[in-house]
Parts: C-alpha cells; sequence; structure tokens
C-alpha cells in the first residue's frame, strides 16, 4: 500500500506546512481505512501479547524473583551506545521473562523475515519512514467513524483504536531497528513535530459535523506513553490543553448518553 501511494507520500512528507496543497494530495491516497484497520488489528495483537507477558512476569516473579530481578536491572542498564546485537540479546532475554522492552525482539525477527531481496536497503528505509508519514496523515478520517467514540467506562475506544498508539511505537522502533535509523528523530519528525499534530489540529476547523463527530475521542490518541517521545514534545506541538478538554468532552458525552 506504501509502494502504490509513494509518489504522493514523498511530496506530503515535506509539505506538512502547506495545509492546501496536503489536502489535495491527501485526496489521491488510496487504501486509507486498509492502513489504519491492519494497524489497528497489530495494536490489538501486541496488546493483548503485552498482558500475557505481564501476568508470566507476574508469576516469574513469585517463583524466581532474585532471577527476574537481576535480568531486569541487567535490561535497565543498558549503555545506549550497545552494540545493537548485544542489546537486542539482551532484550530476547527480558521479554522472555516477561519484562516490557522499548524494542521488541519479536517484532524485530518477524519484520526482518519480510525484507525482499529485489528492494535495495536505501529503498526499505523509505518506505519504512512513508508508512509512518501514511498513519500520521490518515489519522483525522477517524473521526468520522461513529466507532470512534471513546468509552470512559472501558478506558479506550469502541473500534480499538486506542492500540493505534503501541502499534506505531513498536513497529517504527522495529523497523528502525532493522534499517539502522534514528527511532527518536523519525518519531519526532512524522508522528509528532509534523504530521500527526498537524493533520490532527486541522481536524477542529472542519465545519462538517459527520466529519468531526468523534474529534476529541481521535485528539485522545496523541495521549500516548512512548519510550521515545517526551511530554515536553508532544507539548509544543500538540497543547495538552487540547487533550485535558477532549477528556472533559468525552466524559460529559458519556454521562448525559447514560442518563
Amino acid at each position: 500500500m506504501v509502494v502504490e501511494n509513494m509518489e504522493v507520500l514523498t511530496q506530503m512528507r515535506t509539505s506538512f506546512d502547506k495545509p492546501e496543497h496536503m489536502a489535495a494530495l491527501f485526496k489521491k491516497l488510496t487504501s486509507v481505512d486498509s492502513v489504519l484497520k491492519r494497524m489497528t488489528i497489530i495494536g490489538v495483537i501486541l496488546s493483548f501479547r503485552s498482558l500475557a507477558q505481564e501476568a508470566l512476569r507476574d508469576v516469574l516473579s513469585c517463583h524466581i524473583p532474585f532471577l527476574v530481578s537481576s535480568v531486569e536491572d541487567f535490561k535497565d542498564h543498558i549503555p545506549r551506545e550497545t552494540d545493537m546485537k548485544v542489546a537486542m540479546n539482551v532484550y530476547e532475554l527480558s521479554s522472555a521473562a516477561g519484562l516490557p522492552c522499548e524494542i521488541d525482539p519479536a517484532l524485530v525477527v518477524a519484520l526482518s523475515s519480510q525484507k525482499s531481496d529485489n528492494i535495495s536497503p536505501e529503498e526499505e528505509y523509505k518506505i519504512a519512514c512513508l508508512l509512518m508519514v501514511f498513519v500520521a496523515v490518515s489519522l483525522p478520517t477517524l473521526a468520522s467513524n461513529v466507532m470512534s467514540q471513546y468509552s470512559p467506562a472501558i478506558e479506550g475506544h469502541c473500534n480499538n483504536i486506542h492500540c493505534l498508539a503501541k502499534a506505531i511505537n513498536q513497529i517504527a522502533a522495529a523497523l528502525f531497528t532493522i534499517h539502522k535509523g534514528s527511532i527518536e528523530d523519525r518519531l519526532k519528525e512524522f508522528l509528532a513535530v509534523r504530521l500527526a499534530s498537524s493533520s490532527l489540529l486541522k481536524i477542529g476547523q472542519e465545519t462538517d459535523k459527520m466529519t468531526t463527530r468523534n474529534r476529541e475521542s481521535v485528539y485522545l490518541l496523541l495521549d500516548m506513553e512512548s519510550p521515545f517521545l517526551t511530554m515536553d514534545l508532544l507539548e509544543s506541538c500538540f497543547p495538552y490543553v487540547l487533550l485535558r478538554n477532549a477528556y472533559h468532552a468525552v466524559y460529559k458525552q458519556s454521562i448525559s448518553a447514560s442518563a
């Protein structure tokens, strides 16, 4: 899907500060819904896996607490300059013990097996970057989906799009580990500073109620925990006051619906 839209996405990558041009380019994109649905499914799978690992960690902590604490201490003190192959070995050990890792070793292995011999490493890296662009510029379309409503009762969205944050963080980490790129820089450039925030902020300028029916619920997607993005960075591009107002709106709507 990224390859099919490569020319348009390449232009969008450098046109984030040109709203009219971005809107015209977005109309040329195909398979927007498919990309978001697939990313959501991946997020659901990764979220379920995280729950299973959490359960594993609890069990192991009861039976072999000293070993688990040693593995956790080992993982938490890996120097940033450590060779990636060595770091991945530590992450594999940690993951086997049920500990969460910044970079999912199983996902790295799975994505590495999908590499094609017919595509150069530079082209694969570009496709990885454009995938992040594709997801970022597609997020506003979720606001028109009636199932994108945030439910305070379950602390999530009815169509599971709250799992998108996990999918984006972990896929970006795995892809740019494989292609030896900077995870932090790519997430800052494509999801935080430029495309995701600017795309979502544009929803506030829409006047069509059908297009923005779940605008506040979609805003909450940027209230995500990421080991690569700081709250200061998110605040600089998507003010937290908007998130606070979005939470207020969805909770107020929930109370009105249950009354």
